[in-house]
Order: C-alpha cells, then structure tokens, then sequence
C-alpha cells in the first residue's frame, strides 16, 4: 500500500509529537477549528483515514464522536486502536474496508499528498464518498505546492545543495522527491496547487467542495509563531484572524496545508 521509503518515514515515529508544538501545533489547533463547524453533531461516526496515532481521532473520541481509524501502518493503527472509544484497522484509502454509506462523515487527513497520480487521488475521495452517507461530510487534506520552497527560507534548507532542486521540481510538476530516495527532510509526496483539491473532489461526485487555508502564512513567523502560542490570548487572537482569511484565494498558496470539504449528494 505504501512504498517501503514512505512506509520507513512513518515508522520512525514522527506522527506521535509532529502536531505538539510551532507550525504542527498550528496545524492542529486551526484543523480542529474548522473541524468544528464542518462536522455534524456528536455521536455522528467518523471514519478517519490515514489517521496515523489517532492525534484527531483521539480528541473526537472524548468528545462522543464514534472514530474508526483506516491507516497503512501497522504501528499507527496499534497506537490509535489504544486509545479510549478509537477503533482502527490497516487498510488503503483506495479501497476502505468500510461498507458503503456506513459513517456520517470521512476524513482524508493522511492519504492525498502520498498519491502521485491523479487519478488514484480521485478513487480516494471516490472511496469517501461512497462510505459517507447521503449529505454527509468529506474532508481531505492536502500539502501546498508550495510549501517545501516556503519551509526552506523558514528552516535554512536552501543553503544545502540537495534541497533546491527538489523544490523546483515540486514547483513544476507537484512531485516532492528526495534525490537519494531518503527521507532526509519529507519523504515522496504530491503537493497540490490550491485549485486542485476541489476539482478533484467534484471530480469523485462530491458536491458543494470548497478549500480553506489551515496555517496561513501564520506558519512562516518562525520563533514569533512559539510565542503565540504560549500565550491563550494570542492564540485566540491568531485563530480569530486566521479563520477571517481562511478562504480568501489570495493567501491560500501561502499556507502549508489546505483543506478542503465537500459532501455526498443527498437523493
């Protein structure tokens, strides 16, 4: 299901503290927050796909959602399958192991940016929508085009030798691919442009499908961004502004993480 280099990025370990702190605690607060007003009320059952540890999955739990966990990774479904009310099961977002119109919402949190072809992409929200019952809701998340040349200002990659060339690379066709085959700094991946995700919603039948900005450029204040988010008021602040902007077309490239949700049509 996954290649064995993004199989042994996974393995390592990095989805257990990844959304704990900066940019990744960012990601969380501001995919909750969206979350929030896009999903149906508690004890709908949320089918997580690529959920990894459960990092959502566990929150929606405690919160009375009934979450089933669909991830490729052996260790990941047995840390979210460990947690309290979280149900999980190895399996490929190209073909859930989920009967049809069985949850009242599909997340695709994992799945998107490890698909390179278009059209496994398509059978991923294909597979969702099937899954989802009648109105219910979709939401997928996806990498920015160009997040990978906005991180290596942030982070300094660019001084490395390796790391320009992929960038462009990424630029031109959206194909993320360490040269070496190694996951030195992000293993293989899709990164969309921001029109993408939509049409390839609307393109597996989903209806209504709209994209928002998760990070903004919020992500790109570096240290500024850690004293934000030590301080409750400033995060509010920063989450307040954020969710005013989510969706102006303008800042959406600028973000490193887009989400887009869309529902299956009712009868």
């Amino acid at each position: 299901m996954l290649s064995p280099e993004i199989a042994a990025y996974y393995e390592r370990g990095g989805e257990h503290e990844r959304l704990a702190a900066g940019a990744g605690r960012l990601e969380f607060l501001r995919t909750w927050d969206v979350l929030a007003r896009v999903l149906p009320p508690a004890p709908a059952r949320i089918v997580d796909v690529g959920g990894a540890t459960g990092v959502y999955a566990g929150p929606l739990a405690e919160a009375g959602y009934t979450v089933r966990v669909v991830d490729p990774v052996p260790a990941h479904v047995a840390a979210a399958g460990a947690l309290p009310g979280v149900s999980a099961v190895q399996g490929d977002a190209r073909d859930l192991p989920e009967p049809g119109a069985s949850a009242d919402a599909v997340l695709l949190f994992g799945p998107l940016y490890h698909l390179p072809e278009r059209a496994d992409r398509i059978t991923a929200w294909r597979e969702a929508a099937r899954v989802v019952r009648p109105g219910g809701v979709v939401a997928g998340a996806v990498i920015s085009r160009f997040a990978s040349l906005l991180d290596g200002f942030v982070r300094g990659y660019h001084a490395e030798p390796e790391f320009p060339p992929i960038v462009r690379r990424a630029l031109r066709d959206g194909v993320h691919r360490n040269a070496d085959g190694q996951s030195r700094w992000f293993t293989s991946a899709y990164f969309h442009r921001p029109e993408e995700p939509a049409a390839e919603a609307t393109g597996a039948g989903l209806a209504g499908a709209r994209t928002v900005a998760v990070e903004g450029p919020a992500w790109l204040t570096g240290p500024r961004l850690t004293e934000f988010l030590a301080d409750e008021r400033l995060t509010g602040i920063m989450l307040d502004l954020l969710r005013a902007v989510e969706d102006e077309p303008s800042l959406l490239g600028a973000s490193s993480h887009l989400l887009t949700i869309a529902h299956r049509p009712a009868p």
